[in-house]
């Protein structure tokens, strides 16, 4: 009975449209009402709140979301977008798939889906509509591309989902390497699709004589996400102090090496990756005051018996909970789901004996796609404002690639080596 009290009243108070804070927050107190055990834990509900925050792995969140807007106000956009004319640039539709590299590249920075689209859809939107891309479109792709930023390291929602989890980040970092440049590379194959039926014939080539200049400025950039990885994986640094790295050599990059960043700007940045800190820590701590409670009432334990027909059917299972997944993702956003859900569903996942590292990929991947969808699709908004468009312009523009990822969340359904092949050629059993 808990569980549907949970269920229910997070829903019902999601749709008034109240912050995810304070719907977390009011779920917690209808349980204790519920409970009838509101003297003797109402304090400790506070003290949730507070020791969910006090986590020091969540250190490493406001120095990644840092890193990312030295990185975008640094000039480092700009290079990863003719880094990646260099290299892709030169095919038919050569700018679409400029676009899906220079999303993958930044996501290996920025590690949140916004800030690829906020960075780099005003510069690539208006290039494309100047090449007589439609403008709906080519947000769309935009927006599709920026979603393998939670995927690729260092991702956010990684490392949130292995606090909640008690995973290692680590090892998340190295299993979503090669899922998200698969995901990457299905945007490309239906770009390839659309370039086509579309009739698009555009060229983007860079000449000769500026290939080895623009790579080499591009290097410095696309060795941030390499240090992180090799650094954490070899035990030169934990994921938290990976996350000082990041801003230390972000910082080193935008002022000795671009000069673009001043240090007027800093100040500013600071306040920004506050308020975006601020905003997730907020989160958190409601999250933890939850996850408290649904475990004091027991809510995993009934969870697991409502759908104990399953445990033995782990394809099935798998089935059910991306279908879940897949409906949340279109309500709620992808933080407050990971760190909501992750103490209901993980109890069922290990009863199963599925690998949790693998469906903690999983997860990601499918709420990945609600980050397209409305009512609550944060990508599509960002997408909107940039563009300037209404939304049903630009969900018309996503339908093709959002299609392609669906299909991609499949086979990595059907074909799990995708996720845990890669964990052991870096050592992971």
């Amino acid at each position: 009975m808990e569980l549907f009290v949970f269920l229910g009243s997070l829903f019902v108070l999601l749709f008034t449209g109240m912050s995810i804070a304070i719907v977390l927050f009011i779920c917690c107190l209808i349980l204790l009402w519920f409970l009838e055990m509101g003297d003797d834990l109402s304090y400790q509900l506070a003290f949730q709140v507070v020791s969910g925050t006090d986590n020091y792995i969540l250190i490493t969140v406001p120095f990644f979301i840092l890193a990312g807007e030295i990185m975008k106000h640094g000039g480092i956009s700009k290079q990863l977008i003719e880094f990646a004319q260099v290299i892709v640039g030169r095919f038919r539709g050569g700018l679409g798939y400029v676009t899906i590299l220079a999303c993958m590249l930044f996501a290996g920075l920025s590690g949140v889906a916004i800030a690829d689209v906020s960075a780099l859809g005003g510069m690539l939107i208006p290039m494309m509509v100047a090449s007589g891309y439609d403008k709906g479109r080519a947000t769309g792709l935009v927006c599709s591309s920026a979603l393998t930023a939670p995927i690729i390291p260092p991702s956010l929602p990684l490392i949130i989902l292995g606090v909640t989890a008690g995973l290692s980040i680590g090892r998340l970092f190295v299993m979503g390497i090669i899922p998200g440049i698969l995901l990457g590379m299905s945007i490309m194959v239906a770009w390839f699709i659309m370039v086509r039926r579309d009739g698009i014939t555009d060229v983007t080539k860079v000449p000769l004589n500026k290939v080895i200049p623009v790579t080499i400025r591009a290097i410095p950039a696309i060795m941030l996400p390499v240090i992180i990885i090799v650094g954490i994986r070899m035990g030169a640094f934990t994921p938290t102090e990976g996350g000082a790295v990041a801003c230390v050599y972000a910082f080193l990059v935008a002022t000795l090496i671009n000069r673009e960043l001043k240090l007027r700007m800093i100040p500013q940045l600071c306040y920004d990756a506050m308020r975006s800190t601020a905003v997730v820590m907020f989160i958190v701590g409601g999250a933890s005051a939850v996850g408290w409670m649904i475990t004091m009432a027991d809510v995993p334990a009934q969870l697991v018996e409502l759908m104990s027909g399953l445990v033995d059917h782990r394809i099935l299972l798998l089935i059910v909970l991306n279908i879940l997944l897949l409906a949340l993702g279109m309500v709620m956003d992808i933080t407050p789901i990971t760190l909501i859900f992750t103490p209901v569903l993980f109890p069922l996942v290990e009863a199963a004996g599925i690998d949790v590292y693998y469906f903690a990929i999983v997860m990601i991947i499918n709420l990945c796609l609600g980050l397209l969808t409305p009512p609550v699709g944060t990508v599509l908004y960002i997408g909107c404002s940039v563009s300037k468009l209404k939304m049903g312009q630009v969900v018309r523009g996503i339908g093709p690639f959002l299609i392609a990822e669906f299909i991609f969340l499949i086979l990595c359904l059907i074909f799990p080596q995708i996720i845990t092949a890669p964990a052991a050629w870096f050592g992971y059993e």
